[in-house]
């Protein structure tokens, strides 16, 4: 149940989003673009300046590069009812149930130079093939989208049960011999090439597989700070599937 706080805050959904499917990579895979997401953004914005604190969210093993606050269970409720029949269809999924959804505020604030190994390296949220990243944008274009990436030495783009010894062993191989630089990921490296994206835009939801591998395009032209208004707010929701 969302709370009394959260009600006052129209965060309903557009009946009609504009939703564009489109693949990435060797591995085609499927990243749905939904834009004018809410039909009051601005209401969410409101939310996280005046209702929530947000704490760092990072630990020495990486995690994420900055603040993040509990989301509405109303706008999580909302955006998983109305987009699940979409995901369901472009991820052709068939004979699933939702399992469970979470969700975060997340504002990214950590310096360049203060970023950890992991957080300078293109990653997954889990080898879980039916877990899906819901990454709404609530700050501007300038301060950057999310890119999608294959890895060089393996060709992996998406990492499951299966592949995940052999790449995990080729990392821990490449990070004795190139660690990689002090700075958020930018498009190419030695090991990761860049095979698509979403660019930040206000309102928009980009939807993928937690299994692709990707990482947040930050802009280094734009300051990071801790402010809902104005930072690099996203909110983020995992929703997972299970089959039936």
């Amino acid at each position: 149940m969302a709370s009394a706080s959260a009600i006052s805050y129209d965060l309903s959904v557009n009946p009609r989003p504009r939703v564009v499917l489109g693949h990435v990579g060797n591995e085609r895979e499927p990243v749905l673009i939904v834009d004018d997401l809410l039909n009051h953004p601005a209401a969410l914005i409101d939310y996280a300046t005046w209702e929530v604190a947000f704490t760092p969210a990072g630990n020495p093993d990486g995690g994420y590069p900055g603040v993040r606050a509990a989301a509405p269970l109303n706008y999580v409720e909302a955006v998983v009812r109305a987009l699940s029949p979409i995901v369901e269809q472009a991820f052709k999924l068939r004979n699933v149930a939702l399992s469970n959804a979470e969700c975060s505020l997340s504002i990214t604030t950590t310096p360049p130079e203060q970023l950890t190994v992991q957080q300078r390296t293109p990653h997954i949220d889990t080898v879980y093939p039916l877990q899906f990243a819901l990454l709404h944008y609530l700050c501007a274009p300038d301060f950057g989208g999310t890119s999608f990436y294959r890895h060089r030495a393996t060709g992996y783009e998406t990492l499951d049960e299966a592949r995940a010894a052999a790449y995990d062993a080729a990392r821990a191989r490449e990070l004795v011999e190139d660690v990689p630089p002090q700075r958020y990921v930018g498009g190419d490296s030695l090991h990761y090439v860049r095979i698509g994206g979403c660019d930040a835009r206000f309102n928009r939801m980009a939807i993928y597989r937690s299994c692709l591998l990707h990482s947040g395009h930050i802009s280094e032209d734009k300051p990071l700070v801790p402010s809902p208004c104005e930072g690099r707010l996203t909110a983020n929701i995992f929703v997972n599937y299970r089959q039936c």
